[in-house]
């Protein structure tokens, strides 16, 4: 690229160079013609006046003295011959026209008969350029004038040499000025093709994306911006193929688990089906137990396809339809029914009278209802429960206020570790942190998928959860989802049918609390 940039701007160069020294030869040959031209038309104007005829010319005495009447007459330097109005030689008294005389009428002879013409003009004699004129006698014959151009050549031919010297040493300065120039402009490119091709001998399972091209002390703006962009998009490759691996890492894992979730109901029902088959049931109680555990397994696993639906839902993000929702009657069902399974448990609920959130009902719901659900299965009876709400005001102008739900157990609590993976998907806490009653991931089946599908639902609601626990200290998950007005609430009951049957929610009753525990 660098010798094809040097060779093609060498050319343009060359080219330039050459109409350079054309003009230029043709200008200096132009200005010393015109000199002589000027002298020519001297010496046919100094003739011309002398009024001088041929026969004043025969009468003349000895050549010596004819040479120094045309010399004093402006002849000096140049070669004449006198010819009549048909451009024919004539003798000057006894001496005849040489054959340079002979040739110089002949070229001012015409075909027409027409006079010599007596302006300069260009002939060439004996092999040799000549200037020549024509000087009209008092008689009416020529003497025709011609001067050699041979110094006028040679002056040409020196600024032709001295130019094409200059400008030959002039184009290898300036092609190596553009070699080594255009080298080192272009250095920052063969970086950017050193760290690709370094990226691309790492193969395509595993490239080495973490290259940059790095920036130079004195880089020009175009290439900078080339830098830049590609070390953008090498940032942006290196996130797509992060994402990738991890996706298809979480895949590979999801598909594992999923099917030694699945592995184990199978195995039981297959189980009690042999029993069956080979006669091992012989009672009537043996036979209703197997039934009953076949039954169960097989909740089970419909109640694990569901939870594997519901995510596979969530993950496509789909267009929820979210809704002015009571978060406050969604958690009074969820905790009264917490309640019924588990009378034992003490549940504590700080809920105001009405909290509005906008939000798909559905999804709402099954947040709800996992999160007590995980409370349910992951700690003690003895452990209590507590569930609040509250407002955060907006921040700043343009601020969306928030709805916090905070469900807090009493139970062993998490690890950092464990409190990490909570919300991966088949999930179970480490049993060191209170056993089977360890708070963890799992919802009520067990599956590991309840909080997995409370982060999707959350984020799905463009809600934010996070959790905060230590050992021994219980767990606390907090949800934090769009308010909506109470008015967008009363507007919704009304469209249902319900004639507004909904509390009137004042202003401060927001925060205002109806204690309810147990």
């Amino acid at each position: 690229m660098r010798a094809k940039l040097a060779l093609s701007s060498i050319a343009v160069l060359a080219i330039g160079l050459a109409l350079l020294i054309w003009f230029s030869m043709m200008g200096v040959r132009h200005y010393l013609e015109s000199g002589v031209d000027s002298d020519l038309t001297a010496g046919r104007v100094a003739i011309e006046r002398a009024d001088i005829t041929r026969a004043q010319l025969s009468e003349l005495g000895p050549t010596a003295n004819l040479r120094d009447v045309l010399m004093s007459a402006g002849l000096h330097g140049k070669t004449f011959v006198l010819v009549d109005s048909q451009a024919i030689a004539l003798p000057i008294g006894d001496r005849a026209p040489d054959a340079l005389q002979r040739a110089l009428a002949a070229v001012f002879r015409d075909p027409h008969g027409r006079p010599p013409h007596a302006e300069p003009r260009g002939v060439s004699l004996a092999g040799d350029d000549y200037r020549a004129v024509a000087a009209r006698l008092g008689d009416g014959h020529y003497i025709l004038l011609a001067r050699s151009t041979e110094d006028v050549n040679g002056v040409v031919d020196n600024v032709v040499d001295f130019e094409l010297l200059v400008g030959g040493a002039l184009l290898v300065l300036l092609g190596a000025f553009i070699y080594f120039g255009a080298r080192w402009r272009l250095r920052p490119l063969e970086d950017m093709v050193e760290t690709a091709s370094g990226i691309a001998e790492g193969g395509p399972d595993r490239p080495d994306l973490s290259a940059r091209v790095a920036p130079r002390k004195r880089s020009f703006s175009e290439v900078e911006q080339l830098r830049t962009a590609l070390n953008a998009m090498l940032q942006q490759v290196e996130s797509a193929f992060e994402i990738r691996e991890h996706a298809a890492t979480h895949l590979k894992r999801f598909v594992a688990d999923a099917s030694h979730e699945l592995r184990t109901p199978l195995a039981a029902i297959r189980g009690y089906l042999q029993l069956y088959e080979k006669g091992m049931l012989a009672s009537e109680e043996e036979r209703t137990r197997a039934l009953a555990r076949m039954g169960a397994e097989a909740e089970r696993m419909a109640r694990l396809v569901d939870e594997l639906l519901a995510l596979a839902r969530l993950d496509q993000r789909p267009q929820l339809l979210p809704q002015a929702i009571d978060l406050v009657g969604v958690l009074r069902g969820a905790v009264a029914d917490l309640r019924a399974q588990q009378p034992a448990r003490r549940v504590h609920a700080d809920l105001p009278d009405v909290c509005v959130v906008s939000a798909d009902e559905a999804t709402l719901n099954q947040i709800v209802g996992n999160l007590l659900a995980n409370v349910r299965a992951h700690t003690p009876v003895s452990a209590d429960v507590h569930v609040s709400v509250s407002v955060s005001e907006a921040a700043g102008d343009g601020g969306e206020r928030r709805v916090v739900l905070r469900v807090r157990d009493e139970g062993p609590g998490l690890g950092a570790r464990d409190a990490e993976r909570i919300f991966d998907r088949f999930f179970r806490a480490a049993r060191e942190h209170g056993g089977p009653g360890a708070a963890g991931g799992g919802s009520a089946t067990g599956s590991g998928l309840g909080m997995a599908i409370v982060l999707a639902g959350v984020v799905a609601n463009r809600g934010e959860v996070r959790v905060e626990t230590e050992p021994g200290a219980g767990l606390t998950v907090v949800v934090e989802l769009p308010a909506a007005a109470a008015d967008a609430l009363r507007h919704a009951g009304a469209a249902e049918g319900t004639n507004g049957a909904v509390p009137d929610p004042r202003p401060p009753s927001l925060v205002s609390r109806t204690p309810d525990s147990r």
